[in-house]
Order: structure tokens, then sequence, then C-alpha cells
């Protein structure tokens, strides 16, 4: 009985602490000159909780473990949303599919030229130095 009663407490707690995320980032949002979407300021700032190690980890890995097992079944509503523009898709096929490609190869070639500038060129041990 306790364990089961400890169980349930850490799904609480979990869900407790992802939804309060949510809210405060949902609040931020409508404070906001700009327009970002609540869920994403609520992800910040638990990442922030989590980074800086105010929250446990562990207080919401049940919730989080539960949620993404669960991932596909929470897509079923937004995928039944998309077919109901099936006609308006195929239409735009062409558009949607070069726009994605597009998007695509800018977001590696900026994360590349990110990462290139954050980490440098490494050295490798043993490797003489040839720009002498």
């Amino acid at each position: 009985m306790i364990n089961t009663l400890n169980i349930i407490w850490q799904y609480l707690r979990a869900f407790v602490l992802i939804y309060a995320c949510l809210y405060a980032g949902i609040f931020i949002a409508s404070l906001l000159p700009i327009t970002i979407p609540g869920s994403i300021i609520g992800m910040l700032i638990m990442f922030v909780l989590l980074s800086l190690q105010i929250l446990p980890a562990k207080w919401v890995n049940p919730g989080c473990v539960l949620l993404i097992r669960y991932m596909a079944l929470l897509f079923v509503p937004i995928g039944v949303g998309v077919m109901q523009y099936y006609d308006l898709l195929r239409a735009q096929f062409g558009p949607i599919v070069v726009s994605c490609a597009i998007s695509t190869i800018v977001v590696f070639l900026v994360v590349s030229w990110s990462s290139h500038i954050v980490h440098g060129e490494r050295k490798i041990a043993g490797q003489k130095d040839s720009k002498k």
C-alpha cells in the first residue's frame, strides 16, 4: 500500500511540476509584446530549473517517461486535423516540399557554421602543425 502511494505521489509530483512550468510559460507569454508560444517558454523554464539543479531530474522523470512512451498517441489528433486539409496539401505539394527542403538545408548550414565557431579547430594529439 505504501509503495503504491509512493508511486502515485511520484507521478502526481512530476505532472504538477510539468504543468506548473507550462502555465508559468503561458503567463509569461501573455505579458510579452511579441508572440512566443507559452509551451516553449515553459520548456525553457523547465530546462533552466533542471540545468541549474534547482529542480531534481528524478522529480519529473516519471511524468516525462510516461509522456514519451505515449507520444505517438498524442499526435493522432494533430494528424486527423491535418487530413482535413488533404485537398489543399495535395494542391500545394510542390511548394511545401521545396520549402521543407530549403529550410532543412538552411538549418544544416546554420548549425554547422555555429558549431564550427563554437568548437573551432581541434588539434589531434601527435599530429604536427602543417601551417608552418
